[in-house]
């Protein structure tokens, strides 16, 4: 259970320049912490993660990408700037070039099939997401991408030696390289400039579909172990 105050006001009052991922990231406790540092995480910075168990995962981040993908394109089609529908215009051509570049590779290195069918979790996120930009405006469709892209780039940043295997690697590299740490940052300072300027009961919508992205974040990563945890 989170010990952060239940409103953005009431956090900002004690902090000085607070800003409102940071209110939604310590609200998002304590599944935040066991997502960027869980089981998962460090067997796959240390190499010891089995493959079988990569590749389960593997399959279910393919299964899910194409979601990420069409909030992405949804979220470009509400960003309030050129400049902002350019940055999210890049990140979407990584996501269906550079990356999906790694999924066929690592399949085939893994014998792993790309076509297998969302499991119970990767449903929720798939519906999660699909919710947020459908029923919301750029905010809602921010309060899923922010925390689904900047997990990664917490644990992956926080991951110094790399394994041998190319598959394990370039995972962690896509998530942790200067132009991915960028664009995190500033989606971060997006969200900041939106959920600020929201009501108070607006912000407890973002709130909770940030909360339910990372409580769904620790599933993912949980889920390929399946009944050994």
């Amino acid at each position: 259970m989170s010990d952060a105050p239940d409103t953005f006001e009431a956090y900002a009052a004690d902090h000085d320049a607070a800003r409102f991922t940071d209110w939604l990231r310590e609200r998002s406790e304590p599944d935040w912490s066991a997502a960027v540092d869980g089981r998962f995480v460090r067997e796959l910075g240390d190499g010891t993660i089995s493959d079988a168990v990569f590749r389960r995962y593997l399959q279910q981040d393919y299964a899910f990408v194409e979601t990420l993908t069409g909030t992405f394109g949804h979220a470009l089609g509400d960003a309030p700037s050129m400049a902002a529908k350019g940055r999210l215009a890049d990140f979407l051509g990584t996501l269906t070039s550079e990356e999906n570049d790694y999924f066929e590779r690592s399949f085939e290195a893994l014998s792993g099939d790309p076509d297998a069918h969302p499991d119970a979790t990767t449903r929720a996120f798939i519906d999660l997401l699909e919710r947020a930009a459908r029923q919301g405006g750029y905010a809602e469709t921010l309060a899923v991408l922010v925390p689904a892209e900047w997990v990664y780039e917490t644990w992956a940043t926080g991951i110094d030696s790399r394994p041998a295997a190319f598959y394990l690697d370039e995972w962690i590299e896509l998530h942790a390289n200067p132009a991915f740490v960028d664009f995190v940052a500033w989606l971060r300072a997006e969200l900041d400039r939106e959920g600020a300027a929201v009501s108070t009961r607006r912000q407890r919508r973002l709130d909770a579909l940030f909360g339910r992205t990372v409580e769904l974040e620790r599933a993912f990563f949980e889920a390929p172990y399946g009944d050994d945890r």
